[in-house]
């Protein structure tokens, strides 16, 4: 069993530590973006080294007090929010932003846990290079959070998730006990791969201070356009031609529905919009090439083909910078549309790509049956994963719905279970979708992963109640 972090047990880490460290709890970071739940905490820790963090998490080790890693605080799973149980302390990586070094001609970057993804992102253009994770929250998110939860993104069709672009760590364990594993090695068959292991646990068996991050070179040229589909069947046929045609330069290939764009002129009217009437289905499509290729020809003959076959109704191709920033800001900003209408469930899904189609319409017929609503489809196509999202009828609320959310949740995912796919694609398990784990996840790895926490983590300190219920007695399996 855990204990509450005293304020004798916060004095004597005060102490220890350098002036500041230890600082009152603020409500940013007990808060979760959806406005869910609120978080509770006796204290928040701001290292400024990876020593610092050592000491921290064995002194908690030791009093058997539980740590909640905390980068931007833009997770959507509750896992950076524990509403109950003893008094935990918040590890806040902020003032860990430095980019130790990079190596433009290994296309490797050192940066630490708590830079900001755009941070990153800069420096990395700074020498000429590109580091592709994107997500709409990058300019909070930092690069220790993308990292413990395997972010996703607009990019992963070409790039991979972050897990894919990162070649090395360094973590405190459970224990205290630094892994000096930034390495810029691009093969080390050594055993275990603890690197990968630590990736994506939400901070359950860990706090990453590090990381080795891969980059890629710029591409010569960007090009960027949003094409009206009949369907999302046809949507997919067109990421088929696409990479036939294109092969690796699609960089991003995102499905977007008329409820989108609606939320969006509804709440945001300010926001700029492609198409006079939005139609009901349209992909945005982002390609880069290399030096002497352009890539609005390359999007406009794509266009042409899939005009011919069928594919596509209309479209707009970017003339400038400008142009495709406003057609990023519209997929951007739909997310943000989102909050501000209040989705009564939302739902991270991802799906064979044979599936896709299919489940889409069933899935707007089964929800039929429980009611009227509206649904905000949309997502990276090109990677299978989904944003599908429930909404009241305009003129009602999600706290007139509350009683219908777990009806719609176990709906949508006992549908995304049958086909194959998975619950959670890019925002992890955190507090959320503990029971979804036990419901859908498979026994085995289960019974593996709690033995992998018992191991690593006996006392149960880091970030209790993510991904893994704790178990009665202890956290053995």
């Amino acid at each position: 069993m855990l204990n509450p972090a005293t304020p004798a047990f916060l004095q004597a880490l005060a102490t220890a530590l350098p002036t500041g460290t230890i600082a009152p709890i603020e409500p940013r970071y007990l808060s979760d973006p959806r406005g869910r739940l609120g978080g509770q905490a006796a204290a928040v820790a701001r290292p400024r080294c990876v020593d610092e963090v050592a000491s921290i998490v064995s002194a908690c080790n030791a009093a058997k007090i539980g740590v909640i890693p905390f980068g931007g605080g833009t997770g959507l799973v509750l896992g950076q929010v524990m509403a109950e149980g003893p008094l935990p302390l918040v590890l806040s990586l902020e003032r860990m932003r430095a980019v130790r070094a990079v190596y433009p001609a290994e296309n490797v970057m050192v940066v630490e846990a708590g830079a900001t993804l755009v941070e990153v992102q800069a420096a990395a253009e700074a020498v000429g290079r590109l580091f592709p994770l994107s997500l709409a929250s990058q300019g909070t998110a930092r690069i220790g959070g993308n990292l413990a939860t395997n972010a996703g993104g607009v990019n992963v069709l070409r790039y991979g998730n972050t897990r894919d672009l990162c070649l090395g760590l360094e973590v405190v364990l459970p224990s205290g006990a630094i892994w000096h594993g930034l390495k810029r090695l691009r093969k080390d068959n050594t055993g275990y791969d603890l690197r990968n292991l630590l990736i994506g646990a939400e901070g359950t068996l860990g706090v990453i201070t590090a990381a080795s991050l891969k980059l890629a070179p710029m591409p010569a040229a960007m090009g960027t356009a949003m094409m009206v589909v009949p369907s999302p069947a046809a949507a997919l046929d067109l990421l088929a031609l696409a990479q036939m045609r294109l092969g690796g330069l699609v960089s991003a290939f995102e499905l977007i529905a008329r409820m989108g764009l609606e939320f969006l002129a509804e709440t945001m009217p300010e926001q700029r919009q492609p198409f006079a009437h939005a139609p009901a289905w349209m992909v945005l499509i982002d390609v880069g090439v290399p030096d002497g290729l352009d890539p609005a020809e390359a999007l406009a003959a794509l266009f042409e083909a899939g005009a011919e076959a069928g594919l596509v109704l209309d479209g707009v191709i970017a003339q400038s910078q400008a142009q495709r920033a406003d057609f990023w800001a519209v997929r951007e900003n739909i997310p943000e549309g989102n909050r501000r209408i209040g989705a009564i469930s939302s739902h991270d899904i991802s799906l064979p790509l044979g599936e896709i189609a299919g489940f889409i319409d069933a899935a707007g017929a089964a929800l039929a049956k429980l009611g009227d609503w509206r649904i905000n489809c949309f997502g990276h196509l090109g990677d299978g994963n989904l944003h599908y999202n429930v909404f009241p009828i305009a003129g009602e609320s999600r706290t007139q719905h509350e009683n219908r959310r777990l009806a719609i949740k176990t709906l949508i995912h006992d549908m995304v279970h049958a086909c194959g796919g998975s619950v959670s694609a890019e925002h992890g398990i955190g507090r959320l979708k503990v029971d979804d784990l036990e419901t859908y996840g498979d026994p085995v790895k289960l019974a593996a992963m709690r033995a992998i926490k018992a191991a690593l983590d006996p006392n149960g300190i880091m970030n209790p109640g993510v991904i893994l219920r704790p178990q009665q007695g202890g956290l053995a399996p």
